[in-house]
């Protein structure tokens, strides 16, 4: 029995996954509003599932790219139940959770998150000798860059405004394939695989030292120091 958690932007998802099931899966707009939202919403799905704290055996965490905000609390959540429960922790990238649902088609996966100031976070990923890969490891960039890249039909994924998408399409033409919104929804129920193959390979991280992937440094403003006379 393992929780999902995702908070990586205002698209949020919990996941309940058990023997290869999702047994329950729940996701919403937060508005950014996850310190309120989290725990009750993690509360509710459990209860719906009939499951109490104490059943987890294991946490799977989105580990970003996202908010500082979102995956500060996410962190912070899963961390705290791993610890607290005594149980693993496996943290994985977000961007990775927009590809996967695309690993079956056989094409390469670019997964998009803007990051701000005109520019994208990515990722590429595909499935090679069936085994699903990371061929291009996250990164800040920009949206021209990525399409000046793509040399083959590729999935585009993640979270594109109608912006983004048009960029793509009249860049890349055909090359391009952009499921439609819906599809696109980042959801826990494939953050919660990705995490319980993780757990199946030995590989759950050390609670205290795994940190959220912010790509780039948070704008941390200076405090302003008034100057008094005589000092």
């Amino acid at each position: 029995m393992l929780v999902a958690i995702d908070t990586s932007t205002a698209n949020a998802s919990l996941a309940l996954f058990q023997n290869g099931e999702v047994v329950a899966e729940l996701s919403w707009r937060s508005s950014l509003n996850h310190s309120v939202e989290l725990l009750p919403s993690l509360d509710n799905l459990l209860c719906r599932a009939g499951w109490k704290i104490g059943d987890l055996k294991a946490i799977v965490v989105a580990r970003g790219p996202g908010s500082y905000n979102g995956l500060r609390v996410g962190l912070a959540t899963a961390k705290g139940l791993a610890f607290g429960l005594g149980i693993p922790l496996v943290g994985v990238s977000t961007l990775e959770v927009m590809a996967y649902p695309w690993s079956a088609t056989g094409l390469p996966v670019c997964a998009l998150l803007g990051a701000g100031r005109g520019e994208v976070a990515a990722a590429r990923f595909r499935t090679v000798a069936g085994q699903w890969t990371t061929t291009e490891d996250e990164h800040i960039t920009s949206l021209s860059a990525v399409c000046a890249a793509t040399a083959e039909r590729t999935v585009f994924c993640g979270e594109l405004n109608d912006e983004m998408s048009k960029e793509i399409t009249e860049r890349l033409g055909d090359l391009a394939v952009l499921p439609s919104a819906a599809a696109r929804l980042r959801r826990a129920a494939y953050l919660a695989e990705l995490g319980q193959a993780r757990l199946d390979r030995g590989e759950a991280d050390p609670v205290a030292a795994l940190e959220p992937h912010y790509l780039r440094k948070p704008p941390i403003t200076m405090p302003k120091v008034s100057l008094k006379k005589g000092s």
